[in-house]
């Protein structure tokens, strides 16, 4: 195998992992109850995670229904389009090799927003009537 390929080959497994599954979700849908099991903190604290419903978004994502998606976990949803991205530059670091292969320093401040912001949707997504609930 070729050093590029050598390189290459994590990146596109971890893009192969996400095709299927993805198709998966696709066929098996999870809006019918415990086809892909249960959210543990949902069972233990009857509270919704921040990822609760992800599963739900991803099939919604699959059948092109955007509103359906951000109804079922709109964080979720937002956040695909970032993990491409990066995703999409690693595959690219990778290609080049060299300097390009240097990780991705995420300063601390970034780091604080992302938790802040999760902390929030979580809490709201369990407020009483809360549009966001799973």
């Amino acid at each position: 195998m070729s050093e590029r390929a050598g390189r290459l080959a994590s990146p596109l497994a971890i893009g192969g992992l996400v095709a299927v599954a993805s198709l998966a979700l696709r066929l098996r849908d999870p809006h019918v109850s415990g086809a892909w099991g249960y959210c543990p903190t949902k069972l233990l604290t009857d509270l919704d995670c921040p990822l609760c419903g992800g599963l739900r978004a991803v099939n919604d994502l699959t059948h092109l229904d955007l509103a359906a998606a951000l109804s079922s976990n709109v964080l979720v949803v937002l956040a695909i389009p970032v993990v491409l991205l990066l995703w999409a530059r690693r595959l690219v670091a990778c290609w080049r090799g060299g300097e390009a292969m240097r990780p991705l320093v995420v300063p601390t401040s970034v780091w604080v927003v992302g938790l802040v912001v999760l902390a929030v949707f979580t809490v709201v997504r369990n407020l009483p009537g809360s549009w966001l609930a799973a």
